[in-house]
């Protein structure tokens, strides 16, 4: 067999290991994920605190200002603070504490001040969007739900009709692998969450198949624009993957890129239409 045949196959067959070990990873972490956010409370402000700190580590790699001790555990630390305070209920410590450290990282950085300060508001806008929506003793787990699922089969159904159709791409200057076939795909596969939701109305009268197809719609098409994001920013500083942290997968940035943009827009949403108590009931209740 001659090299120039031998390459294509080699590359098919890494690829197929490690779409294996993607799905391995992602049938042990999204059951988890979403036992948790079951629970709700302190749990769920755990695991999203983590994250968060996570995102900001990360976006410190990929813009290389994380050497930069003070700024990383600075950071760090007005996450986790910030976390405690959703954890115990209270809001408006929470924009005091995540005040504070955007102030502190902005004035520590030695470098790229701005790129900083942008990773921390990032993070913390994961963070408190993310507890915002579970809030809802009634609907903010099934806004949830609503929102991971969007965002994971629009990342899924993209990938199998990227492959599967090909096609011009999307952005090649800032995402060369993605194409107009696997966005459109990626869409049309929320919106069939969107379908399997409503069919649950005769259980909860307050799902509307209308309503629901177009906050799908709107939060698939958020999610696709948060992962080119992420792209344009690793890009721009010539980085591949934003950690390895997740076997198959890369960075939590890489993973979440999709699920932060997608919840700040519903949180946002959900807040102007249920105010802070009823976010996830101003997502769900039409």
């Amino acid at each position: 067999m001659t090299e120039s045949k031998a390459t294509p196959v080699a590359a098919a067959e890494q690829g197929s290991r490690n779409l294996l070990l993607r799905v391995a990873v992602a049938v042990v972490l999204a059951p988890l994920a979403i036992a948790i956010a079951y629970a709700g409370g302190w749990p769920w402000a755990v695991l999203v605190t983590l994250a968060a700190t996570g995102l900001y580590v990360e976006w410190l790699m990929v813009v290389g200002v994380v050497r930069a001790t003070k700024v990383a555990a600075s950071g760090a630390i007005a996450l986790a603070t910030s976390g405690l305070c959703l954890a115990m209920g209270r809001i408006d410590a929470w924009l005091v504490a995540s005040a504070l450290g955007l102030a502190v990282v902005t004035v520590l950085s030695p470098q790229r001040r701005i790129w900083a300060a942008t990773g921390f508001l990032y993070a913390a806008a994961a963070e408190i969007a993310s507890v915002l929506v579970r809030l809802d003793q009634v609907y903010g787990f099934v806004a949830l739900i609503l929102i991971l699922l969007v965002v994971w089969v629009t990342d899924i159904g993209g990938y199998f009709a990227g492959r599967g159709f090909g096609g011009p791409k999307l952005w090649p200057r800032v995402s060369p692998k993605k194409t107009w076939a696997g966005a459109i795909g990626g869409f049309v596969a929320s919106l069939l969450v969107a379908v399997g939701f409503a069919a649950f109305g005769k259980m909860v009268p307050a799902l509307r198949l209308g309503p629901l197809l177009l906050l799908s719609a709107a939060l698939s098409v958020v999610s696709q624009l948060g992962d080119l994001f992420e792209s344009a920013v690793k890009r721009r500083f010539g980085v591949k993957d934003s950690s390895h942290i997740i076997p198959g997968h890369g960075g939590l940035m890489d993973r979440l890129d999709g699920f932060v943009a997608a919840v700040v827009m519903a949180a946002i949403f959900g807040l102007l239409r249920g105010g802070v108590d009823g976010v996830g009931r101003g997502l769900m209740v039409w």
